[in-house]
This record gives structure tokens, sequence and C-alpha cells, in this order.
């Protein structure tokens, strides 16, 4: 089957080429652009330079801003991992997927409700960004976290990616030092190492290795860096550094976690310089983002002045940095404050593969390039929506939301109660709206009623062990 969709593709797109110019999408190109994606974990929307840190320097990362694109209201398809992830690879809402936590998730035993039968891995008849890579000539590489399914035959190997570094089923790394060992688990896919190394250095050296091979023919390469999830473990030298700079004043305080986020801009930095030195740049897609909002559970970080974090239906839990670089962006572009969503990754990268017409492929995420290009300020899109029908010890229990211009319209599932927020205004989400505009609350559930229906949302289920007092533990992470 995944034999006979490579042919297919393969086909599309050899035909795609024969069309008259008119019949061909816009962003067609005869110049193969490479294309490369960050995918940064759990990094919170305030935890560079560049988004308004106190304590964290990325310095490379704010120059990619400063060369690129900077999204303030940009999200992830989910407020935890995997469906973000299945998200960025399908071009498709994790509800749509039915991959809708973190592999394999949480349980709360006495919670009012019972999660569905949802999906653990990314089925393997589910056309990746990958898979239309290489049907369109290009090598592919994904190098980091995968967790996108137990089975070895859900790994980016069998995803469409020609090459596959250190991904497999966990959602974080045994350790971040060599050996990368932690009592009996350990790091595959990541052959030899030496004592001390660093596992984002040592994911980036593999990174730079795949470009340099690669760099005279068109290559994609998925960069979902093990950081900056737990366990916090940063280079000893840089976490002393940060702890010199920490002020009971500052926002964000957490020393180890600060010299985890160096790290990872210094291989953003390596990747960026490496591009240059290769003369490739002016030929390179570069997108860089976070699949959730950032952690606030230990103090790892704090996301103020956006409500929660991770695994919360507000806005700590789902908006993120994005940063993108496009050689063919207009100058006079450099902040877009249009709502987008990990889905139009996919849908992006697509058209830069020349596969834009393709549509089957990212049905639910658009093309960024009009806007990069200033052709356009704004997204022929209805809304944005989330449906996570789980529990999460960052706060969240079941809830679907939606957001259509300023307002977003959050429903709890427990007992289906709603708040309304006018994100414009009230970006901390602290002045419900719900009996204030009331016409306004019933037109959004009215749209996210049938987004779940369209999409096939699972509900979850009422649990027959419910206790309210044992289902509160569960929040005592």
């Amino acid at each position: 089957m995944r034999y006979i969709r490579h042919c297919f593709l393969a086909i599309f797109i050899s035909l795609s080429s024969c069309l008259p110019q008119s019949e061909l999408p816009k962003e067609s190109s005869k110049l193969s652009y490479n294309v490369v994606i960050f995918l940064i974990d759990d990094l919170g929307w305030t935890d560079l330079g560049c988004y308004g840190s106190d304590l964290y320097e990325t310095p490379n990362i704010d120059r990619l801003a400063k060369e690129g694109v900077i999204f303030t209201d940009a999200y992830s398809a989910c407020t935890v991992c995997s469906p973000t992830r299945a998200a960025i690879m399908t071009g498709k809402y994790p509800a749509r997927l039915n991959i809708t936590d973190w592999i394999a998730g949480h349980q709360n035993k006495h919670g009012k409700l019972l999660p569905p039968d949802w999906t653990k891995y990314l089925p393997s008849q589910e056309v990746t960004i990958a898979e239309i890579a290489k049907a369109a000539g290009y090598v592919t590489a994904s190098v980091g976290k995968w967790h996108l399914g137990d089975s070895v035959v859900y790994y980016p190997q069998y995803q469409g990616f020609d090459r596959n570094v250190a991904g497999y089923y966990r959602g974080q790394p045994p350790s971040y030092f060599y050996p990368y060992v932690r009592r009996q688990d350990t790091l595959p896919y990541l052959e030899g190492g030496e004592k001390g190394e660093y596992l984002t250095d040592r994911l980036t050296d593999e990174a730079s290795r795949f470009i340099t091979d690669h760099s005279e023919q068109p290559f994609l390469l998925y960069f979902p860096h093990y950081a900056v999830h737990t366990p916090i473990q940063g280079k000893d030298s840089l976490t002393a550094y940060y702890q010199r700079k920490v002020t009971d004043s500052l926002q964000h305080t957490n020393a180890e976690y600060a010299a985890m986020i160096h790290s990872t801009d210094e291989s953003v930095g390596r990747i960026m310089t490496l591009l240059d030195s290769l003369k490739i740049s002016d030929q390179t897609l570069v997108i860089f983002t976070s699949d959730n909002g950032g952690l606030e559970l230990f103090d790892i970080t704090q996301n103020n002045p956006l409500r929660a974090g991770k695994g919360s239906a507000y806005e700590g839990g789902v908006r993120v940095p994005m940063i993108i670089r496009w050689p063919k962006a207009s100058k006079r572009v450099a902040t877009i404050d249009e709502p987008v969503i990990t889905m139009d990754v996919f849908a992006t990268v697509a058209n830069v593969l020349g596969t834009g017409g393709a549509k089957d492929y990212h049905q639910d995420g658009m093309n960024l390039l009009p806007m990069l290009e200033a052709n356009t300020e704004v997204l022929d899109r209805e809304a944005l929506y989330w449906h996570y029908p789980h529990y999460h010890p960052g706060g969240a229990s079941p809830y679907s939301a939606i957001r259509q211009g300023s307002y977003k319209l959050i429903e709890f599932l427990e007992d289906k109660h709603l708040e309304l927020y006018n994100l414009e205004y009230d970006i901390g989400e602290t002045n419900n709206l719900i009996s204030e505009v009331p016409e306004v609350a019933n037109d959004l559930y009215n749209q996210l009623e049938t987004w779940r229906k369209d999409v096939g949302a699972q509900k979850p289920k009422p649990n027959p062990q419910y206790d309210s007092l044992k289902a509160q533990e569960f929040f005592r992470y």
C-alpha cells in the first residue's frame, strides 16, 4: 500500500509538471527549495529573547527572527505533543486523525469522564509530508524526537524518511548526556558517542552531516529536538552562568532550563551558519516552532501574560513561538498577527515542494507563503479549533475550543460550561464574557459543534468509577 501511494504521488507531481503554466499552483517554481523544520519540545511562548524572555539568551533564534517573520498568534494543534507532531506530518487536525493525546496518555481513573478509544500511532495509510517530499525528488531525514507509535513500523523510516536519527516511541530521552541511558531505557538509532557528549549537540552534528551530504540536491530536514522536554538537564557551565543571572525580580528563574534553551539556540545557530557556508540559505525555507505551550509544573518555566501552560485549555497551553524565514518573503513583513496553527506548516511546505495542488493532503492547513510575500494580510479561514477529550496534570479536563477573530470560546466537557474571552483585550483570559455577549458565544458554539461533527471528533464517555475527591488527586502530579 505504501509503495502504491509513493507511485501515485510521483505520478501526480510528474503530470503537474506537464500542465500549462496557468493550471499549475501559483506557488510552483522551477527552483527546488530545501526545507528545514525545527520543532522544539515544550518551548513556551515567552521562552525566547525575541518573544520577551528576561532570562533566556537566544541570539541565534533572535537572528532568525530578524531575517524572517515572527508570528505573534501562532498555535500548536494540541496542548500536548504527539497530536501536534501528527498534525505536522499530515496537515490534519488531531481530532480528524483521532490522535488526541500524547502517546500513550494519562489516565484519570476517578475522573468524571473516560477518554474515547483514540489512536495511539500515526497510521501507515496517512500520507506524510516526507512521503510527498520524496515523491518530489527530495532526500529526507528526521533527527530527534518522533513519539508517534510504539511499534517500529510507525517509526520515521517507515513514514517517508530516508534517515531516522534517535526517533522512537518515547517522548523524552533517557538522559541528555552520553551514553543516553536511564535504568533499562536507551536511545536507539544513535550509534556511538563520547563521554560528556550532550544530546542537543549530537543531534545537531547529525543534522549538519545530513545537510552537508545532500547540499547539492533538494532536501527536507525535520529536526524535532528532544529539548527542552524533561528531564531538565543542562550543561553544568551554562547552568552556572544562568544561576549568576537569576534574581527574584525575573519572570524566568530556572537556570538549568535556561541552559537547555541556550544549547538549543546554539543548535539553531550552527544550522543557520552551515546553510550560509554552503551558500544555500537563499534556497532554503526555515520554520521554527513548538509542539505545545511551556510546562509550568515544577516551576520549569512561566508563560505570563498567558494563562496556565502545557496540558491546559488556555493560551499558555497552545500559543507557541513560530518564526519562518523564506527567501522570497517581502522585506516589508516583519511580524504577522493573523492566527496560524500547526497544520499550516504542512500546507506551506507542500507548496514549497511544488505540490500545492494536492489539497487532499493538507485539508486542515493553509499555505502561509502569500502572507510572507505580502500578497495578503489575512487567511481565508473561518476559525481555529481544538479538541482534547482527556485529562492532563497541567490542569486540563476534557475540552473543545474555537478561536475566531479575537474571540476564543472553550467548552469544558465535564459539565458543558462555556468560557468566552476576547484575546485582543484580555490575553490572560481573566474576564469571561459568556453572559455579556451571549450571541457571540452561541454562534461560536454552533461552529464548534459543526466542526466536531465534520472531523468525527471522538467524545469522552461517562466514568462508572467517578469519585470527585479521588479525581483531584490526579492533578497533584
